[in-house]
C-alpha cells in the first residue's frame, strides 16, 4: 500500500495550541487544531459535490487562514487543489479554470465577481457558506497517496500560454523537507508572508514550508512602510527582488530616526531569501548595508521545486543562485546534453525528487522537457565556477544574445546599467538586426526627471564592458511590464 500524504500527516501532528496563523491587522490568530478541524469541515462538503473526489477544485481566495484551511480541506477531499490569482485579468481565469476543468470553485464574497466574468458556467461555493465544523460521526480523513497529484501551479506565461503544471504530494513534501535541512526552518519561526499564493515561491516554498515545520505565519498585504514594522516582529521573510527595491525605497526616503527602528526590527531576522528573479548585486549590498543582512538567493522552478541555493551557514555570493539543494543534481550542459566544465556556459539540466507529474493535458510538452537521459531542461543558461557555484546568466532563449557572432547575457548587461545613478529599472533583450543577427536594446525606468542618454549608458558600460556587450540601442519608459510575482516580461517589450 502507498504511503499516505505527508503534508496532511504532518499538519495533523502538530500540537492543536500552536498557532499556525498568527494574529494581525485585527484578525485573531488561528490554531493548528482549528486550520485540523476546519479543513475537515470544508472536505466533508466539497467531497458531497459530484466529481471532486478524484478531480479538480479551482479556488480564488484572499491570503490567510480561509485560503490554508480551503487547501487542507481540498486535500482532504481527495481532489486537486488549482489556486487560483486575485492579481489576474478574467482572460487570464478564465484559461486557467477552461484548462483545469474544476467540479466546483470556492471564492471569497469579494472575490466571487470576477469569476462570473470568467466562469459562469461552473458552480461557485462561497467560503463562508462552508461549515466551521465537521459534521457529526467520523472524519472524512481521505489522506491521499503521496504519489497523487495534489497542487496544480500554472506557469507564469513567459514563454507562452500558461501551463498546468501537476504536483504529487510526494514531490511537495520533498521540496519542504529539503528547504527545511538547507535552511534549518524551526517550529518557533515567525514567516512574514507579503507573496501571492498562486506561485510556488508564496505557495510552497513559503507558506508549506512554514506549515512543514509547525512555524507560525502572519499575512501582510504589501506596503513598504507596514513590511518594515512587521519585520522586527518576524524570524523568516520572503520576497521578489521588485519587493526588496520598493523596501529600499521606502528606506531611503524615510526620517534617520524610522530608518535606524526599521533597520534595528529587520537585523533579527534568521532567514531573507531572494528568489523568482535575478536579484541585483547592488540591491544585494544596498539591504546588507541597511540590514546587516545578507539575502539568500535561490533557483527553482515550478517544474523542479527549488534546485539551488546559497548556504544557510557561510558566504553568500551576490548574483549567484549557490549550490544544489539535498536531492537534486544539476548539470551544465551544451546542446547535446554533454555535461561542460567549470567556467563554461550551458544549460541547465536537473534530476530531483521534487519533480512535476507532468503539464496537465499535454504529455507531449511534458515529454519534450526531458532529455534523453531523463534530465528536465529548464531552459535556463547558467555557469558553475570552480567551487560548484552557479551563477544564472538568463533564459536560454529570451536572455542570450546572439550578436555579431557573441552570445551575450543580457543579465550581465543589466547588472551593469543598473549600476548607472540615473537608471531605476532596466531589461536588455536583442532585436532582430541584418547587420548584427540581433543588437543589443536597453529599455530603461529612469530615476528623477533626467533621463540617461544612449551615449551616456555607452561611456558609463564601456569601463565595465567588452565593447561588443555595450547597448546599441535605447527606449526610455515609464515602468517594466512585469507579472504577478515580478518578473520583467520581456517578449512584450520586444
Amino acid at each position: 500500500m502507498k504511503p499516505p500524504s505527508p503534508l496532511l500527516s504532518r499538519l495533523a501532528a502538530h500540537a492543536p495550541a500552536s498557532a499556525a496563523i498568527a494574529a494581525g491587522g485585527g484578525a485573531a490568530g488561528v490554531s493548528y487544531g482549528d486550520v485540523g478541524a476546519r479543513a475537515q469541515a470544508v472536505a466533508a462538503a466539497l467531497a458531497a459535490r459530484p466529481g471532486v473526489p478524484g478531480g479538480a477544485v479551482a479556488f480564488l481566495i484572499e491570503p490567510g487562514a480561509a485560503f490554508v484551511q480551503t487547501l487542507f480541506g481540498i486535500w482532504h477531499a481527495g481532489a486537486l487543489a488549482v489556486p487560483l490569482s486575485p492579481l489576474h485579468a478574467t482572460a487570464e481565469l478564465a484559461h486557467v479554470i477552461a484548462d483545469a476543468t474544476p467540479a466546483v470553485l470556492v471564492a471569497s464574497r469579494a472575490l466571487a465577481p470576477r469569476l462570473a466574468a470568467a466562469a459562469p458556467a461552473v458552480p461557485v461555493v462561497f467560503v463562508d457558506e462552508l461549515p466551521t465544523a465537521p459534521p457529526p460521526g467520523p472524519n472524512v480523513h481521505v489522506h491521499p497517496r503521496a504519489d497523487a497529484d495534489g497542487l496544480m501551479l500554472y506557469t507564469s506565461g513567459t514563454t507562452g500560454r500558461p501551463k498546468g503544471v501537476r504536483l504529487s504530494h510526494a514531490a511537495l513534501a520533498a521540496t519542504v523537507s529539503s528547504l527545511e535541512e538547507a535552511w534549518r526552518w524551526r517550529r518557533d519561526d515567525r514567516l512574514l508572508h507579503v507573496l501571492p499564493l498562486h506561485h510556488t515561491h508564496g505557495l510552497i516554498v513559503a507558506l508549506l514550508g512554514a506549515l512543514w515545520v509547525g512555524a507560525a505565519i502572519r499575512f501582510v498585504p504589501f506596503a513598504p512602510a507596514e513590511v518594515w514594522d512587521a519585520l522586527g516582529d518576524s524570524s523568516v521573510f520572503m520576497a521578489v527582488p521588485t519587493i526588496y527595491a520598493k523596501l529600499m525605497q521606502a528606506f531611503d526616503a524615510a526620517p534617520p530616526e524610522q530608518r535606524a527602528r526599521w533597520a534595528a526590527g529587520a537585523s533579527g531576522l534568521r532567514l531573507a531569501t531572494s528568489g523568482s528573479a535575478g536579484l541585483p548585486a547592488t540591491l544585494h549590498a544596498a539591504f546588507a548595508r541597511a540590514t546587516g543582512q545578507s539575502l539568500l538567493e535561490r533557483y527553482g522552478m515550478t517544474e523542479i521545486g527549488m534546485a539551488l541555493s546559497n548556504p544557510y551557514d557561510g558566504a553568500r555570493v551576490p548574483g549567484a543562485v549557490g549550490r544544489e539543494l539535498p536531492g537534486v543534481t544539476v548539470d551544465i550542459t551544451d546542446e547535446s546534453g554533454r555535461t561542460l566544465p567549470a567556467d563554461e556556459p550551458g544549460e541547465l539540466r536537473v534530476r530531483t525528487t521534487q519533480m512535476f507529474s507532468g503539464y496537465h493535458g499535454d504529455p507531449a510538452a511534458t515529454a519534450a522537457s526531458f532529455d534523453a537521459d531523463g534530465r528536465f531542461r529548464t531552459g535556463d543558461t547558467g555557469v558553475r565556477d570552480a567551487a560548484g557555484v552557479v551563477r544564472l546568466l538568463g533564459r536560454t532563449s529570451i536572455d542570450i544574445i546572439k550578436s555579431g557572432g557573441y552570445k551575450l547575457s543580457a543579465l550581465e548587461i543589466e547588472a551593469v546599467l543598473l549600476e548607472h545613478p540615473a537608471v531605476a529599472e532596466v531589461a536588455v533583450l536583442g532585436v532582430e538586426d541584418a547587420t548584427f543577427g540581433e543588437l543589443v536594446t536597453a529599455w530603461v525606468v529612469a530615476r528623477g526627471a533626467a533621463a540617461p542618454t544612449l551615449a551616456e549608458l555607452q561611456a558609463f558600460a564601456r569601463e565595465r564592458l567588452a565593447p561588443y556587450k555595450l547597448p546599441r540601442a535605447l527606449h526610455v519608459i515609464d515602468e517594466l511590464p512585469r507579472n504577478a510575482m515580478g518578473k520583467v516580461q520581456k517578449q512584450r517589450l520586444r
